[in-house]
C-alpha cells in the first residue's frame, strides 16, 4: 500500500467512524456515543459480553439504529485483526 493510498484510507476510515461514533465532552464527558444519541458504544459491548442479542440491545435503545451496531461491530472486527 502506498502512502497516497495508506492516508487517504486513513481519512475514508475516520470519516466513516465520525458518522458512527460521536466523542463530544458535552456529551456524556466525552465518552463515546452512537451519533446521534447519548447511548455509550461501551453498552453495546457489555450487552453482547453478557450473551444478549443485538436485537435486545436495540429494542432497549430505540435511538440506535441497527447498521450503526453492525458497523461498530464491524470496525471492532477489523480493530482486532490488525493487533493479531
Amino acid at each position: 500500500m502506498t502512502i497516497q493510498h495508506s492516508t487517504k484510507f486513513v481519512l475514508v476510515k475516520k470519516q466513516i467512524m465520525e458518522k458512527i461514533i460521536n466523542i463530544d465532552k458535552e456529551i456524556l464527558g466525552g465518552t463515546p456515543v452512537f451519533m446521534g444519541t447519548r447511548v455509550p458504544i461501551k453498552n453495546l459491548f457489555d450487552y453482547l459480553e453478557d450473551g444478549e442479542p443485538v436485537s435486545e440491545f436495540l429494542d432497549d435503545f430505540p435511538t440506535v439504529k441497527k447498521v450503526q451496531v453492525e458497523k461498530v461491530i464491524k470496525m471492532a472486527h477489523q480493530k482486532k485483526a490488525e493487533q493479531i
